[in-house]
This record gives structure tokens, C-alpha cells and sequence, in this order.
């Protein structure tokens, strides 16, 4: 009696894909400084509809409070220097806070953009190197292809130059060209 195959699940790509991903932003998560996850923290807070509301809440109370209540009472009257200073020096320390987190986002986006180049170069890479294969099999196979595929595939199956890409790029881009002239009229 023989015992039934079992039959291993072969992994999902797109499960794979996923989990790589999500293990790639844990890995940043924990990279980041206590300065950054502080940073990061106050800009998630300071960044909600909340925050506004009872921020502008807490602002009119204060100016209501302090241009209404009897006079013994206003600890900031008008012009509310108190209430200028604070807002100034909330206004300071909020946008030092979302720079910080802007700046590790920044970076992070940097390497998956560095990631993703290294990604497309090496699908580029594969691919020119199936061409050139499909290429030597359809001679031996005998099949000649259609002048035009021939002088595509000819042409596709060469290695790309990244650096004659990006020079090229750089120089045909509109922003180039607005460079350029202005370059010119100087």
C-alpha cells in the first residue's frame, strides 16, 4: 500500500511580494531615531481634523474669554501677546517636527526608488537576455522574422546604457529646455 502524495502548496508570488514589502517597512520602522518616531508621532496628530478643531476651539475660547470676561479676569487681554507668543512658538516647533518627518520620508522613498531601479535594470537585463536566446532559437528553428520584428528585436535585445538614458533624459525634458534657454538669453 502506498502512502498518497502530498502535495506541498506552491507559494503565492503576490503573498511573497507582499510579505517582502511589509518586511522592508518594518525594517525601516525600526531604523528610525527616537527623534524621528517622535517626529513622526506629532506630525500623525497634528495632521488631523481633530487636532484643528479643538485647536481653533481652544483659540476662541481663549480670545472670547480674554475680550469678554470682566477685566479682573482676563489673564491675556487684547492684543493677547501670550496668545501670539504660544501660536508663534507652536507654529515653530510643528514645523520643525514635520520637516524631521518629511526628511525620513524622504529617504525612505529614496530607497525604494533605488530599489525599484535596481529591480527594473535587472528585469531589463533578463529580458534582453531572453531576446537574444528567442533570437538564436528561431534561427536554428529556421524561422526568419518579419524585417520589422527583426530591426525591433535587433534593437531591444542590445544593452541598455543607463548612463546615455539618463544624459539623454536630462536633456530632452521640458525642465531641460527651460534651463537651456534661459541659459541662452543670459
Amino acid at each position: 500500500m502506498s502512502r498518497p502524495e502530498r502535495h506541498h502548496p506552491q507559494p503565492d508570488p503576490t503573498t511573497e511580494n507582499i510579505n517582502a514589502i511589509v518586511e522592508v517597512e518594518r525594517q525601516a520602522i525600526r531604523r528610525a531615531s527616537f527623534g524621528e518616531r517622535v517626529g513622526q508621532a506629532i506630525s500623525d496628530v497634528v495632521g488631523t481634523m481633530l487636532f484643528v478643531s479643538v485647536h481653533a476651539a481652544v483659540m476662541i475660547a481663549w480670545i472670547a474669554w480674554n475680550g469678554l470676561a470682566p477685566a479682573a479676569l482676563r489673564f491675556d487681554p487684547y492684543p493677547f501677546g501670550l496668545l501670539t507668543f504660544i501660536v508663534s512658538l507652536e507654529g515653530v516647533l510643528i514645523a520643525t517636527f514635520v520637516l524631521i518627518a518629511q526628511n525620513r520620508m524622504s529617504r525612505q522613498s529614496d530607497e525604494r526608488d533605488h530599489l525599484s531601479l535596481q529591480i527594473s535594470m535587472l528585469g531589463e537585463q533578463e529580458l534582453t537576455l531572453i531576446l537574444k536566446l528567442l533570437r538564436r532559437m528561431s534561427e536554428r528553428l529556421g524561422m526568419p522574422p518579419q524585417s520589422e520584428e527583426e530591426m525591433r528585436a535587433e534593437k531591444l535585445s542590445e544593452e541598455t546604457n543607463v548612463f546615455e538614458l539618463v544624459r539623454t533624459l536630462r536633456e530632452q525634458l521640458p525642465e531641460a529646455e527651460g534651463r537651456r534657454s534661459s541659459s541662452r538669453s543670459n
